[in-house]
């Protein structure tokens, strides 16, 4: 049985592609379940982490009885056990949320069982992870001696059940978000949003990411609770508009003014110094005050949340509320509203509404994480720049990264060989994705640099040297949908890129 099941909200990147190379790709949002964040959790559990077991789903319990019992039952599960959870109890954080934060952070950057070692460099470990990142080698033999791997394949259909049972609430918020902003297209080549289930956590606790291009949610469900959709679509926004701000720097850059206004505010300082993510969070909470609940909610109720946002800081929420009424009633996509939406804010009148507000004393914890190293910052912005379509910037500070050694060099030369594409630069393409291969180790980035060399190869009339490269893809990350997907069409028939529109 599998356990991944694709949203059917398939994205076709139409516009939004980099080069004719991917104008036949996909781009789906996925609501998961993965064996490493098993893993992780089931061994902290094991360890002690028992944070609202009360309210938990039964398999957590049931997960937790076979591990002890396997530890018990041979001498070298219970060595592994004492120093992993050594390892566990020296680095307390005193707080239960911090803990499942940290160790779901580490999960999600560490590789499929049953290495589990670190993605990359262990130097581009998120900042919460890096404190912890000694306990992979403890987890990598527990994980071998107490049977951790027979537990999971146990409890798949159980596992998979749960994303069946959850699956058409999901697709129906994603759906409602789309078709509120108007976008007949959501996705971004080489972006993912990924929903994990997972049962071994605290169902009172919903942990989101944001790894660069790829965005994640990881939720435990509870004794059939429904899961906190408000949660999983407030990261899907910024999934969806983080990557729009990227195309309009100079206006965005004219808000800078507004940041002297919070500086007093009680929210995240993340959003003190940044007018792009400021700007986008008031935005987000713009929307989710014209969309949460019914859509019969009384306006006093949707201007009740305005006010709070404005309260907490997020001093142009009620700019964008009044401008999402006018949206609402036009017939405009948001990605064709949205630079105008941008453009008309008054500075001056939002710092004089601003004034005359009194802050609150705490704000609403942020539910997304941007968990990115700042060593990695460079790459990050390299990424960006290349979603928003500037080739050119996209390349120089891959190559300022490769310069400098400031990042992961298999991720600097996949992004300037994807900029090369952009630039219709063929050569320039093929050259970085076959250096790209001999120095990458993330398993999407080596897939996907063999599937656009076979689509070069064809390009060129090279069939066998194609589906040598297909057939490597599918070697190298068949296990991904999206890298599948795109191997086996290269297999079948030779790539052809799309007619340009007339």
């Amino acid at each position: 049985m599998r356990l991944r099941f694709r949203l059917t909200l398939l994205v076709a990147c139409v516009g939004m592609m980099i080069m004719p190379l991917a104008a036949q790709d996909t781009s789906a949002v996925t609501l998961d379940t993965s064996e490493t964040l098993f893993a992780v959790l089931a061994s902290i559990n094991h360890c002690g982490y028992d944070a609202e077991l009360d309210i938990s789903n039964p398999l957590r319990a049931q997960v937790r009885a076979e591990i002890e019992k396997n530890v018990k039952a041979s001498p070298a599960a219970g060595d592994a056990s004492q120093l992993l959870c050594q390892f566990y109890t020296d680095h307390p954080t005193g707080d239960n949320a911090r803990t499942l934060a940290q160790y779901v952070s580490l999960a999600l950057y560490l590789t499929p069982p049953p290495e589990l070692g670190v993605k990359g460099k262990e130097t581009d470990l998120p900042p919460d992870a890096t404190v912890i990142s000694g306990f992979v080698p403890f987890l990598q033999k527990f994980y071998a001696e107490a049977g951790v791997h027979a537990i999971w394949m146990e409890h798949r259909a159980a596992y998979a059940e749960l994303v069946q049972r959850y699956h058409a609430p999901v697709a129906k918020m994603l759906f409602d978000t789309e078709a509120y902003l108007k976008l007949p297209s959501a996705g971004y080549l080489g972006h993912s949003f990924t929903v994990y289930l997972d049962p071994l956590g605290a169902p009172g606790q919903t942990n989101a990411r944001n790894y660069g291009a790829d965005y994640y949610v990881v939720i435990s469900p509870g004794q059939d609770t429904p899961l906190k959709m408000e949660q999983v679509r407030h990261t899907y926004l910024h999934y969806l508009l983080d990557p729009m701000a990227l195309k309009y720097p100079a206006a965005i850059k004219q808000l800078d003014p507004l940041l002297e206004m919070v500086k007093n505010a009680p929210m995240d300082s993340s959003f003190k110094t940044s007018s792009s993510l400021l700007m986008t969070e008031c935005l987000i909470r713009a929307i989710e005050a014209r969309t949460a609940g019914s859509s019969r909610a009384p306006e006093a109720e949707r201007q009740q949340a305005v006010q709070e946002s404005m309260e907490q800081g997020y001093i142009l929420t009620r700019y964008f509320y009044d401008e999402l009424v006018r949206f609402e009633k036009d017939s405009t996509s948001f990605r064709t509203a949205y630079g105008t939406m941008i453009a008309n804010i008054d500075v001056g009148k939002e710092k004089k509404a601003a004034a005359q507000i009194q802050f609150a004393s705490k704000a609403d914890v942020e539910i997304l994480h941007l968990a990115q190293p700042m060593q990695g910052k460079l790459l990050v912005t390299a990424e960006q720049r290349l979603s928003a379509g500037d080739a050119a910037t996209a390349q120089k500070l891959a190559q300022e990264a490769l310069d400098d050694k400031s990042g992961d060099a298999g991720q600097a030369l996949f992004i300037m060989a994807r900029a090369a594409t952009m630039q219709r630069d063929m050569d320039g393409a093929k050259k970085y994705f076959e250096e790209t291969l001999t120095v990458a180790h993330e398993r999407k980035v080596v897939a996907w640099s063999h599937i656009y060399l076979g689509r070069i190869f064809d390009l060129q009339e090279e069939r066998d040297a194609a589906l040598d490269h297909y057939r490597a893809a599918l070697t190298a990350g068949g296990e991904l949908p999206e890298v599948k997907a795109a191997a086996e069409r290269g297999i079948q028939q030779p790539y052809e890129p799309p007619a340009r529109p007339q």
